[in-house]
């Protein structure tokens, strides 16, 4: 059984009014490391255009795209994995719509020599209608956030460009079970992963989101179940290490993602790999925020460039194990004081 510990996570946390936290990407601490993942497909640039916008919680607005008359979206496709991503770019000061990126081979993208490249952040698909072309997509708000700031005045017809979407999580065909656990902007990818939950999966789903008032609803399968635990996100200590070491893992194949504040997640794949000495393929965790991200890049930018090129060559040795590299390249993060 999944059996949690929560019960003595302790009362609801009331956030004071201001925080760091924003959407996935939407900070600069290196959070989604360039490791191959799931889902996979050729890497194309759509222009996207603001169907609908809709406030589901105090924390949170979902904007729904579609093709604008003229625009491209043929070949955009879901990978069909729960937490996929895309990147989205956005107006820079001054415009309307952001510059379009040109797609390259190698998955990235390039912008015309002599423009100003557009700014970018990665956000999860909540949901994809392939039949209509609408691609759903929630946004953690607050003050602040160039991606927050966009979606807090998003209008319809509005255009942005996005990639193709690519997924992380990779659960072992044998799973008998998964353990969910995320903030609120993991919330969108747990949420889809949840709804996703295979027939004779055992799945559950612990979110911390900064109050009651910021809980959504979300469709479960028979064999799910979901719980709600309040503070962090910017407002509080986030609880995600505490929670995950509060649960009793099942014995058995099973599959553990966890996504959230960088220095956190940091804590959570410590403990799976080191204390509990699971396998890569029995665990995901995503940092998908920075706290503190302003500082964090000041910080960054003040090291020596051989130290940060040395931070990412650390990722260019394709004869190195992946979970190898990440911990070495987490260590010297932490003893840069990152």
């Amino acid at each position: 059984m999944l059996r949690p510990v929560f019960d003595d996570l302790g009362p609801e946390i009331t956030p004071p009014a201001d925080s760091d936290g924003d959407g996935k990407g939407d900070t600069t601490g290196q959070q989604l490391t360039p490791r191959a993942g799931a889902g996979r497909m050729i890497n194309r640039i759509h222009r996207i255009v603001v169907r609908q916008v809709r406030r589901l919680t105090p924390g949170m607005i979902r904007i729904e795209f579609w093709v604008h008359s003229g625009g491209d979206l043929d070949g955009f496709g879901s990978s069909g994995v729960g937490d996929e991503y895309v990147r989205l770019f956005l107006p820079g000061p001054g415009q309307a719509a952001p510059t379009m990126p040109i797609a390259t081979d190698d998955g990235y993208w390039r912008f015309p020599e002599g423009v100003e490249p557009s700014p970018m952040r990665c956000y999860t698909v909540r949901a994809w209608d392939a039949e209509n072309g609408c691609l759903t997509i929630d946004f953690v708000v607050h003050d602040g956030g160039v991606a927050a700031a966009w979606a807090l005045r998003a209008q319809p017809g509005d255009v942005l460009a996005s990639n193709t979407p690519r997924g992380l999580s990779e659960p072992p065909d044998d799973s008998t079970w998964r353990l969910l656990v995320a903030d609120a902007t993991g919330l969108p990818a747990a949420a889809r992963l949840l709804e996703q939950a295979p027939p004779g999966v055992r799945t559950r789903a612990v979110l911390e989101v900064a109050s009651s008032q910021d809980r959504q609803p979300i469709a479960l399968p028979p064999n799910a179940d979901l719980q709600w635990v309040y503070g962090g996100n910017g407002h509080g200590p986030s609880r995600l290490d505490q929670i995950v070491r509060g649960t009793e893992l099942p014995d058995g194949p099973g599959y553990v993602w966890v996504a959230g504040e960088a220095r956190t997640t940091r804590l959570v794949r410590k403990y799976l790999r080191h204390e509990l000495r699971l396998p890569g393929t029995a665990y995901k965790v995503v940092g998908y925020w920075t706290e503190g991200a302003e500082a964090w890049q000041r910080r960054y930018e003040e090291l020596p460039e051989s130290t940060r090129s040395a931070l990412a060559a650390m990722w260019d040795d394709a004869t190195r194990d992946a979970d190898e590299i990440e911990d070495e390249y987490e260590d010297a993060l932490e003893r840069l004081g990152l």
